[in-house]
């Protein structure tokens, strides 16, 4: 039988949020993007309640630091206030440095991909959906993450640009998760922003040499 690992994401989620998401928080979708995830996700369920496939959905985290240029994307510039100033380039922050949001290196949703295509799906039941691991923090935590790898300078190479349509947008995200059900099924996440950017530097930067 086919198995189909659908990469879903915790925009299915939807305020008002307890301070951690658990494993039976309902599935609320306030944007449309979500709601098209929540609607593959329910038909991936029934095609495997059915017998027609072995489905699992991952709800995965904002995927910081991604590799390559910006783009557009609202969540963009979580990745981008670490990538460019790495890369000697100006970054530019639209929202407040208090802001928490979940987020996954690559190099771990690689790993969540891996093990979901071959795993046994017997334990999930017919809750064929699961919240990946991650790490919650705030943009300031970030920021300092990147001064302890790469120093003041790099820091500098931030610009604060407040945005209200990004802000927003990104206040109506979760912040924070309990993946019980995950971790129990064998998924596994950094524990820590810094070993989030040290997989970057490892994966995309080779030549960079971290601070200690």
């Amino acid at each position: 039988m086919p198995r189909i690992v659908f990469t879903s994401s915790i925009a299915v989620f939807g305020a008002p949020y307890p301070d951690r998401i658990g494993d039976e928080f309902l599935t609320a979708p306030q944007t449309s993007y979500g709601a098209q995830k929540a609607i593959c996700e329910l038909m991936l369920s029934d095609l495997a309640r059915r017998g027609f496939v072995e489905g699992i959905s991952l709800r995965l985290p904002t995927v910081t630091v991604r590799p390559g240029r910006p783009n557009k994307a609202a969540s963009g510039f979580f990745s981008g206030i670490i990538r460019e100033p790495l890369n000697g380039q100006e970054a530019l922050l639209p929202v407040p440095a208090a802001v928490r949001h979940w987020h996954a290196s690559p190099r771990a949703v690689t790993g969540f991909l891996r093990h979901a295509g071959t795993m046994d799906l017997g334990p999930l039941g017919h809750r064929r959906a699961l919240n990946m691991p991650g790490v919650s923090c705030t943009v300031e935590e970030q920021i300092e993450t990147l001064r302890a790898v790469a120093g003041d300078g790099a820091v500098a190479l931030i610009r604060r640009e407040p945005d209200e349509t990004i802000g927003r947008i990104v206040a109506g995200w979760p912040r924070d998760f309990d993946p019980a059900r995950a971790l129990a099924l064998g998924f596994r996440a950094e524990d820590s922003f810094r070993a989030i950017v040290d997989a970057y530097l490892e994966d995309d930067l080779p030549g960079a040499r971290p601070a200690a």
